[in-house]
């Protein structure tokens, strides 16, 4: 596959000719989503497309454009426009130059049967997902995604790249409270409904009579789902060589930051992560160690920011010049306790299953304000007693996890999605994590 995306890039850059340099990236996508509510399924909803993106340079200047037509004609207008907007653009002074011919990115996250995937194998995993709660409403969604990538330069590069990806997410409901259940896979075939169905719907019930609690600092027990949410925070603003540049991170090269059980990598090419396996420049995606026993190590850069600190691209272009390189395909490593043990070695803390509504108040020491849902819950004495309210807290990502602050590294690494993966398509491999301490500021309405 990518022989037909490969040959629209061909027409594309053909119609630019020597007017200007040029990267194309086509992307064919079959995406398809039945959701579900009441326990009763609502919606199949199912589209195959095709986009182009067209980035044109002339002289130093910068314009991007796309179009879903790739008719002769539609290639031509995108070809014209682009080029004719180019020119009529400043000239940027750190445009780096295309990337030229090199290794090429052999990785391959894809399932033929999740491309392939029906409305009535989806609905067998939301089936499963509510027979096993029975008692509380199921509410939710079971996709099917798949993308077959071309990109190509005219400076000769080529790239080819498929992925699929297949994700439950859904919550079981009683009356008063909601639980999580969430799955993700290359495969349809690996994400088990009644699981997930299990897990919602245990947190749902034991969530029903919650108490309130008072703020402060508690220790907490922090499930796969918040963690990825604070991996893309640090991934966004933290070890992006950009904002690193401008004095916006909190990366200081070679450090001891984290806690020494912190290692933390980006690796599109391992099995057990999503995606295709290069950037919007053409470069491959290779593993890149950010921080090692707690030392940061790394700054993920794409071609502008290398090119400003004199080193080459990591694979991170994350299709925004002015955002700059972020991280994808992160992982923490996990560790050997179960979550069971990580619960147990609490005298007083919390369980907390999700976070959402996460926005910075200051990305440079990753202080940030957000609230939990979908299952928190009271430990004392190693044991959980009850549920409780919502709350907000105010934290800094990086300080939760700094030396001496994670107390445990749970066996239970999976793929997860945070806060913001849903809005970048971000997934990460992580475990539970036990810390220290988190700064809990109020409930969820203040």
């Amino acid at each position: 596959m990518g022989e037909r995306e490969l040959e629209i890039c061909n027409r594309v850059l053909a119609s630019v000719g020597d007017r200007a340099e040029a990267i194309v990236q086509v992307s064919t996508g079959r995406h398809a989503l039945t959701r579900f509510a009441n326990s009763f399924i609502h919606q199949n909803v199912a589209e195959d497309s095709t986009e182009v993106s067209l980035t044109a340079v002339v002289q130093g200047r910068l314009a991007t454009a796309s179009s879903t037509d790739t008719s002769d004609r539609g290639i031509g207008r995108l070809a014209e426009g682009t080029v004719t907007a180019a020119g009529l653009r400043p000239p940027d002074p750190h445009w780096p130059g295309l990337a030229a011919p090199g290794e090429t990115a052999e990785v391959d996250h894809w399932d033929q049967a999740t491309w392939a995937a029906s409305p009535v194998e989806r609905a067998a995993v939301v089936r499963a997902f509510v027979d096993a709660g029975p008692g509380t409403g199921a509410a939710g969604f079971c996709s099917t995604d798949a993308v077959i990538t071309g990109l190509a330069n005219s400076a000769g590069l080529s790239q080819t790249g498929r992925a699929t990806v297949a994700q439950l997410d859904a919550l079981a409901r009683t009356g008063t409270s909601d639980g999580l259940g969430a799955e993700m896979s290359r495969s349809l075939g690996d994400l088990d409904g009644g699981r997930a169905g299990a897990t919602a719907a245990q947190k749902a019930r034991a969530s029903a009579d919650p108490v309130e609690l008072d703020p402060g600092h508690y220790e907490v027990v922090l499930e796969p789902a918040c963690v990825a949410s604070m991996l893309d925070f640090l991934a966004r603003a933290g070890f992006n060589a950009k904002a690193h540049a401008e004095g916006q991170s909190f990366v200081h090269l070679g450090e001891a930051q984290f806690d020494a059980s912190v290692n933390l990598w980006s690796d599109a090419s391992d099995p057990r992560t999503l995606g295709v396996g290069f950037d919007g420049e053409g470069t491959p995606r290779r593993r890149l160690d950010l921080v090692r026993d707690g030392v940061t190590v790394a700054l993920a850069h794409d071609r502008r920011s290398a090119a400003q600190a004199g080193t080459r691209s990591t694979g991170h272009f994350s299709g925004d010049h002015a955002a700059g390189p972020m991280p994808t395909n992160l992982f923490l490593g996990s560790g050997t306790q179960s979550v069971d043990a990580l619960v147990g070695a609490v005298e007083r803390g919390l369980l907390v299953t999700d976070f959402w509504y996460i926005r910075f108040l200051d990305p440079k020491t990753q202080v940030v304000t957000g609230l939990t849902r979908n299952g928190l819950f009271l430990i004392e004495g190693g044991r959980v007693t009850s549920a409780v309210r919502n709350l907000r807290f105010t934290q800094s990502f990086v300080g939760a996890l700094g030396p001496g602050r994670v107390l445990g590294l749970g066996d239970d690494g999976r793929l997860a999605t945070g806060d913001l993966g849903a809005l970048y398509g971000w997934f990460h491999h992580v475990p539970t994590l036990r810390l220290a301490a988190w700064n809990f500021t109020g409930g969820a309405k203040g």
